[in-house]
């Protein structure tokens, strides 16, 4: 969810709390949540009323009945009712990134529900590689928004989430909400979220009737620019090949759409090869509805209407720009453009009535689904009984400490200071202006969490004697009390830095412009490691990668964990991995750069290295450069090993059936069109994938099995290695247990050609765990 100008005053973490003690002491808002054909509504009796039609035809009959008065006061994110046919005003934007959240119209906290579950932002999240995790979060983020509505506390169910855009740029402001930089993650989030939120199945299959609440994947596609060197967001075009749309940047909105059943996707403000997003008929109607099989509606990123004209200048008039966005595709503006210019744009004939139908058709069809069109929704299953004890509930609270514990990665243990006894520190110094800010904890997009516990205030329950100093005034760290810092860590037996960044660093509309932790954070830190007795421990807490070389490489700094931005149980949760309460096993989704990575241009948006020109590339798939950290790394307290398992239980594809394809060849490659192999030859192309792994000791503790898929060589565009595939798996110390990946190779062993045709290369492809390796020929 973006926010021009007409949201800004509301995008800082200050605003968002003024804003919620603003509510808790107002008087209750609460209503009766806005449905329609009750047993008292005038329209009862009418088609649009009748459950046992679908709902595109419910909706179609809906639409048909309205003036085109009413119909263009559809078209902005706060629709208008229609008394006379019983239909009430909607908000259609609300947030749930990780927890419902104070942006947008759609919700309030200002009722018997004044807290809500506050998850670990997303990076965080991923780093846990577990779906099924991923999967309970949206679920329990659904359930809370119906909770809401049932209380008359939200005006919309329509949850303007999951951010599933590639983290293409370490600098990105927002990467902080994404899956991170790998699209087979990204997508698998997206799925498990998705479904989540619905009220799907894990599994998918049919959608739920009704919807939990309507997910919405954003923001298509190729967007991960704030403002960076003068370049902003709202007048960038994204210069992108054909290549690195089909394989980088639209597989995680495909997974959304096709797998995870999304009612809805967004739209981005940027343009996309001098085509705005939201006016790209190419990507809303023939990608999204054609080759994706959208049902549901397509939303523009706030104001971005407004923006092609003003700011982008794609059409001569406001008529002109809502009539080349609504004929693209674009179902709904958030914002007021589209309900201010539409009805001239019908009379000036730039778009018809029809165009405006079809748009309400698929708005009002989601609102169907979600039963506010089947009377009172709280007297019908599975929703109607959801209310004030379904939110924050003893195990929400559980899944946001489980969450924050998985995501934590522990990035260094040289010495082996970690896990410490509880018993044997007995006093410490907790150092940093990280360490008792709860605001730094939820990251952006958030909402007023039911309870928050700094990590100074956990550690002070863990040691007895417990002093701090924040070192810095502010994460920007232009004073330091280095003096005082390294004084007081001299004084104490233990030491815990807690540094990193904050929203004034990373944040909507804002990117970073050096990967370096800010101001006199080294120094301090540097500084306060020379004086202490032992090894310090560093916690990061940020939602991008840092360039911490220094802190590598210093013998004086024990260990390092990257906590992200880990939620309401986030300090609990770095405890009990500091303390070894919790085995850590996150590993992480992103690539970290060294700073020399910022010469390169934001605006280049090429995922693939240049040798010739010096250009690195990016993400693990293509970056050539020198790294800080890897892409999946992460540490335990315990030893896994594992060892694909051949033969046997584990047969190679029966690639016999690609006997009689035609096979295209180059100079340098013989390859096989997935499109020729076709979706019955695909399917039967799978095979499960079987790994052995074994935790040697001494602690139990989960472990991400992540497989790989690397090519004999990386010539012709193919990625260094690819992600496929990943099981998180619990093992207790000096158990051994086996795990299963499916494998599609039309989906994981294609590559995308230049005009971006995917193609499976023939002749060997090599599965990769760890330095395991399993050869797989493809051979007619």
């Amino acid at each position: 969810m973006g926010t021009s100008s007409r949201h800004d005053a509301t995008s800082t973490a200050a605003h968002a709390l003024l804003l919620l003690l603003v509510l808790m002491l107002s008087p209750s808002a609460a209503a009766d949540p806005g449905f329609s054909c009750g047993p008292s509504s005038p329209s009862r009796s009418l088609p649009f009323c009748d459950r046992s039609l679908p709902a595109s035809r419910r909706a179609a009959d809906l639409v048909s009945r309205m003036t085109v008065a009413e119909k263009v006061s559809q078209m902005g994110d706060e629709a208008a009712g229609v008394p006379r046919l019983g239909v009430p005003a909607y908000k259609y934007w609300s947030e749930g990134l990780h927890g419902l959240a104070f942006w947008g119209h759609g919700l309030r906290f200002d009722g018997a529900v004044r807290g809500v579950t506050s998850f670990p932002q997303v990076l965080l999240t991923a780093a846990s590689f577990d779906e099924g995790l991923w999967f309970r979060i949206g679920q329990a983020i659904g359930r809370e928004a119906r909770a809401l509505y049932n209380l008359g506390q939200a005006e919309g169910l329509t949850i303007w989430s999951p951010n599933v855009n590639i983290f293409r740029d370490p600098r990105w402001g927002r990467g902080q909400e994404t899956p991170g930089e790998d699209p087979a993650t990204a997508g698998k989030y997206a799925v498990a979220f998705v479904r989540g939120i619905q009220g799907s199945s894990p599994a998918g299959g049919a959608a739920p009737a009704p919807l939990q609440a309507s997910a919405c994947c954003k923001h298509a596609t190729a967007y991960d620019l704030e403002d960076w060197n003068g370049v902003q967001r709202y007048n960038f075009d994204a210069r992108v090949t054909a290549r690195d749309l089909a394989d980088t940047f639209n597989p995680p909105f495909r997974s959304c759409v096709v797998d995870g059943g999304a009612t809805c996707v967004m739209c981005a403000y940027t343009g996309v090869n001098g085509v705005p997003a939201c006016a790209s008929s190419d990507l809303l109607t023939r990608t999204f509805r054609g080759e994706w099989g959208l049902d549901g509606y397509v939303a523009s990123d706030c104001d971005a209407v407004a923006i092609m004209r003003d700011a982008q200048r794609y059409a001569p008039t406001p008529e002109d720009t809502v009539a080349v966005a609504l004929k693209a595709g674009l179902d709904l503006n958030c914002g007021t453009y589209t309900q201010e210019h539409g009805i001239a744009a019908i009379r000036q004939g730039k778009m018809s009535e029809k165009d405006v139908d079809k748009a309400l058709t698929n708005l009002f069809a989601v609102r169907m689904r979600l039963g506010h069109f089947d009377g009172d929704p709280r007297g019908s299953k599975p929703y109607g009984g959801l209310g004030a004890a379904d939110v924050c509930t003893a195990e929400h609270r559980s899944l946001a400490l489980e969450a924050a514990q998985d995501g934590i990665v522990l990035l260094k243990n040289d010495v082996g200071i970690l896990p410490l006894d509880r018993s044997a520190v007995g006093s410490a110094a907790v150092i940093g202006h990280n360490a008792d800010n709860p605001l730094v904890l939820s990251g952006n997009y958030f909402g007023p969490a039911c309870e928050t516990t700094t990590p100074l205030k956990v550690l002070q329950s863990y040691v007895k004697n417990v002093r701090f100093l924040a070192g810095c005034n502010s994460a920007a760290c232009g004073f330091a009390a280095t003096g005082q810092a390294a004084a007081l860590a001299s004084s104490s037996e233990y030491v815990f830095l807690f540094m990193g960044l904050s929203q004034d660093q990373e944040k909507e509309g804002l990117d970073r412009t050096s990967l370096l932790l800010p101001g006199k954070q080294q120094s301090l830190i540097t500084a306060v490691a020379s004086a202490a007795k032992r090894p310090v421990i560093l916690v990061l807490l940020t939602g991008g990668p840092v360039d911490i070389t220094f802190a590598q490489s210093n013998p004086k700094i024990g260990a390092i964990l990257w906590a992200g931005y880990p939620g309401q149980a986030g300090g609990l949760a770095i405890a009990r991995v500091l303390f070894g309460d919790h085995n850590p096993s996150g590993r992480l989704p992103v690539t970290w750069y060294p700073e020399d990575f910022t010469k390169v241009p934001m605006t280049d948006m090429r995922m693939r290295a240049d040798p010739a020109t010096g250009y690195p590339g990016r993400s693990y798939r293509f970056y050539t450069g020198k790294t800080v950290y890897k892409f999946g790394y992460g540490l335990s307290y315990s030893k896994f090993s594992h060892q694909l398992v051949t033969g046997g239980k584990n047969p190679a594809p029966n690639t016999s059936l690609l006997a009689g394809l035609p096979a295209a060849s180059t100079d340098t490659a013989s390859y096989y069109h997935v499109d020729d192999i076709g979706d019955d030859g695909c399917e039967k192309l799978k095979f499960p994938a079987e790994v052995e792994v074994e935790n040697h000791g001494p602690m139990d503790g989960k472990h991400s099995v992540l497989m790989f898929l690397r090519w004999p060589n990386a010539t012709d565009g193919r990625p260094s290695s690819q992600l496929i595939g990943f099981r998180s798996q619990h093992l207790k110390a000096g158990e051994k247990a086996s795990v299963r990946i499916d494998v599609s190779p039309c989906e994981h062993f294609s590559r995308a050609r230049e005009d971006g045709k995917m193609v499976i290369d023939r002749g060997s492809h090599f599965l990769m765990v760890g330095k395991d390796e399993w050869e797989i020929s493809f051979e007619a």
